[in-house]
């Protein structure tokens, strides 16, 4: 008999561990995605109908077995880059993460040259 109830209790551990990292995997997905209708908000911290929408879409997706990865290319080929906080790394955005990096080098390099002419005329 208890053995019984070990088991039982065992599987039912086994299957809310496997629903809440379902959560947690769709819980990061949703913080990650843009609501297209509110400014600036992710679809977490929205309550607007395109919100819920996409939280659903988000869930379907999930429950068909669709890997984050592949949530995130069915949603920014549907609705672009801008719907992904943080956007995949590609020719078309390729300035909008190179321009830090770009501004960094020609700061330190003016930098170094004032340093430089500074010092010669003293």
């Amino acid at each position: 008999m208890k053995f019984k109830i070990f088991l039982i209790v065992f599987f039912l551990n086994i299957n809310i561990n496997l629903h809440s990292n379902e959560l947690v995997e769709e819980s990061k997905i949703h913080k990650n995605l843009r609501c297209l209708v509110c400014q600036g908000q992710s679809i977490a911290d929205s309550n607007s109908d395109f919100a819920l929408t996409l939280k659903m879409v988000v869930k379907d997706l999930i429950e068909q077995g669709k890997t984050e990865e592949q949530i995130y290319s069915f949603l920014s080929d549907k609705y672009g880059d801008w719907i992904l906080y943080k956007p995949k790394f590609n020719l078309d955005n390729f300035l909008l993460w190179g321009l830090p990096y770009l501004a960094l080098i020609i700061g330190g390099v003016i930098i170094v040259f004032f340093i430089r002419k500074s010092s010669k005329k003293a």
